[in-house]
């Protein structure tokens, strides 16, 4: 007998089947990418890193609900950053955002 889901936070607890419809492009993409044996893998992790970044939105929010918002400035320096990171020579290497993010 399984567990509740409500039991694990995002990322623990057993794999369980679940059916989900996607866009084919995509189911292409995936397989292109991972094969067919490491889509549900490719997938949990995606999931996992959109719930991530949900979470990471809703702290934005309530941060920005107490304290105000965040200046443009600041807006200004952490877009700048992330366009270097993005564009360092290593992640553009043939597979470099793959070796990268499976690291």
């Amino acid at each position: 007998m399984s567990m509740p889901e409500r039991d694990f936070s995002p990322g623990d607890g057993p794999a369980a089947k679940v059916s989900v419809s996607l866009r084919t492009g995509n189911i292409r993409a995936v397989r292109e990418r991972v094969g067919a044996r490491g889509f549900s893998a490719y997938v949990d992790a995606a999931v996992e890193r959109q719930i991530e970044r949900d979470l990471l939105e809703e702290a934005l929010q309530a941060n920005e609900a107490a304290s105000g918002p965040i200046p443009q400035s600041l807006r200004d320096e952490a877009a700048e950053l992330f366009r270097r990171v993005k564009s360092a020579p290593e992640l553009h290497e043939e597979d470099g955002w793959r070796v990268h993010e499976a690291g």
